[in-house]
């Protein structure tokens, strides 16, 4: 049985060798030796991308579905004893697998306990991976950062092997993010544009709501709507206006960063002046300090904030009037 296996892992070495990534025009061309499932595991990861730009959190979850797969943004993942999970996605948490991945398990930032079996691969991002006595990975194990614990020959069928994360996005990692930094700014700038043709009236009562106000106002929209569309699920007359609210969640905090930004450019240029051009120096100035590691995301928020409180806040003077 020992003859049969060095056998089984050289036939496998040989099918990953003729494995080729044909080049795209006008893209970069990736050669890697990763299983042809590797295009699967790529799929998981960019549904799980979408989801964290759509979705500002998800809560905690529990995998302990049968067949389908899993992607949560953030927050940890349990398979239990007897349990059985479709491939598992974990872009922030840590992950506890006792029972089985029938699948592949992709964890970008976030420890991972392997104490059942996973019958895929395992990839490990950012933080670490320990393998427990019963722990058991019929495929390869790969890991990005931290030399994994435990994942000795006999727990892992296929390769245990490290992959360098800055070397495979370096090549064109500049220039995705500065498309994805245009592609989104031109988005947003053509929905304030619009949104400027439609109602300049009502963007002028907007960009005169207070600083302080709007934010404070804003705070308590951004925690109350997300409560209030829960609450009206639980209740069966209150299911589609739960949905509803839900749905519309997304699309609201877009035109209250649009709205932001907004009013950063009016308080700017003040009133009198173009507003297509004031809110074109606002947007430039918060999309540029976005930019900014860990503070870029705060100003990104307090932007959101204050457009969705100063649309309340005019909303309810003009309700008054």
């Amino acid at each position: 049985m020992r003859d049969a296996q060095p056998e089984r892992l050289a036939s496998t070495s040989e099918r990953r060798k003729k494995v080729c990534v044909p080049a795209v025009p006008g893209s970069l061309r990736v050669v890697t030796h990763a299983p042809p499932k590797l295009a699967g595991q790529i799929r998981l990861l960019a549904v799980a991308l979408l989801l964290c730009l759509a979705i500002p959190a998800v809560a905690p979850a529990k995998a302990d579905d049968k067949t389908k797969e899993r992607v949560v943004i953030t927050g940890p993942v349990v398979v239990e004893r007897g349990d059985t999970s479709g491939d598992v996605v974990v872009l922030d948490g840590d992950v506890l697998v006792r029972g089985t991945v029938d699948g592949d398990l992709i964890v970008v930032k976030g420890d991972v306990t392997l104490r059942g079996r996973v019958t895929g691969d395992l990839i490990a991002v950012a933080d670490k991976v320990t393998v427990g006595d019963r722990g058991r990975i019929d495929g390869d194990l790969r890991y990005g950062d931290k030399k994994p614990e435990g994942a000795t020959g006999d727990k892992v069928g296929g390769e245990v092997k490290r992959f360098d994360v800055e070397a495979i996005v370096a090549p064109g990692g500049v220039g995705i993010v500065i498309g994805l930094w245009l592609a989104v700014t031109f988005s947003i700038f053509l929905l304030g544009l619009l949104l400027l043709l439609l109602a300049p009236r009502a963007a002028d009562a907007v960009a005169r709501s207070g600083i302080g106000k709007s934010l404070l106002v804003g705070l308590l929209a951004f925690i109350l709507l997300p409560i209030l569309a829960i609450v009206a699920l639980v209740t069966v007359i209150g299911i589609p206006l739960g949905l509803v609210l839900l749905l519309a969640l997304v699309p609201l905090y877009a035109i209250a960063y649009v709205t932001g930004a907004w009013a950063v450019g009016r308080r700017i240029l003040k009133p009198g002046k173009a507003r297509i051009l004031s809110f074109l120096v606002g947007l430039v100035l918060v999309r540029l300090l976005a930019l900014i590691p860990i503070v870029g995301g705060l100003i990104t928020f307090l932007v959101t904030l204050l457009g969705l409180g100063a649309l309340f806040v005019a909303m309810g003077r003009a309700r008054k009037a």
